[in-house]
């Protein structure tokens, strides 16, 4: 008879530290971030915020919006350069020399040092990527997998959007990286 209210005992204490231990490692969980920014788009285009006022509908960009959050505050830069730089760095646009949009070559870009938002969250164990514009400058120390970005596919600027990728091969190592299409 002894053995039994043991067993109990001991299947209990069991089911209790599995029932504790679960809640600890639901909270442990890091929550998925996805930020889309577009370009030349108005704030009423996609129709989670249009509600039905315009034409157009994103069901996809709804749906993220109806499981996430919907921002109505905002201030928008007065470039695309600009905007990109205030998001990715926390910082004025002026204060990082990012405010003219970025033409192939040009003396300023995103300089080594400079706060990333892509680097502190990888820092945290998140898995970065980006994907499309950057539009942060074209020298080597601007790139986005030297801010942060584990990966990249997409363009560093918007001259060239209808042609290739920027830089296809950049997730490889630089002696593997294939040659730069002309912007």
């Amino acid at each position: 008879m002894k053995k039994i209210p043991k067993l109990i005992l001991l299947t209990l204490a069991f089911g209790l530290a599995v029932g504790v231990a679960a809640p600890t490692q639901a909270q442990d969980k890091k929550p998925n971030i996805l930020f889309i920014m577009g370009d030349d788009i108005g704030w009423m285009q996609p129709s989670c915020y249009h509600r039905g006022l315009m034409v157009g509908e994103t069901p996809n960009i709804d749906r993220i919006a109806k499981e996430g959050g919907m921002f109505m505050h905002y201030y928008a830069e007065s470039s695309c350069t600009a905007g990109r730089t205030a998001f990715f760095t926390g910082m004025h646009p002026y204060r990082a020399g990012m405010v003219l949009p970025q033409l192939p070559g040009a003396i300023s870009y995103l300089r080594p040092g400079t706060p990333a938002l892509a680097a502190f969250l990888y820092n945290l164990g998140y898995s970065t990527g980006e994907f499309g514009k950057n539009h942060l400058g074209d020298h080597p120390d601007s790139l986005p997998t030297a801010h942060g970005f584990q990966e990249f596919w997409g363009y560093l600027y918007h001259l060239d959007a209808m042609q290739q990728v920027s830089f296809p091969d950049i997730n490889k190592s630089p002696t593997e990286q294939g040659v730069v299409p002309p912007c």
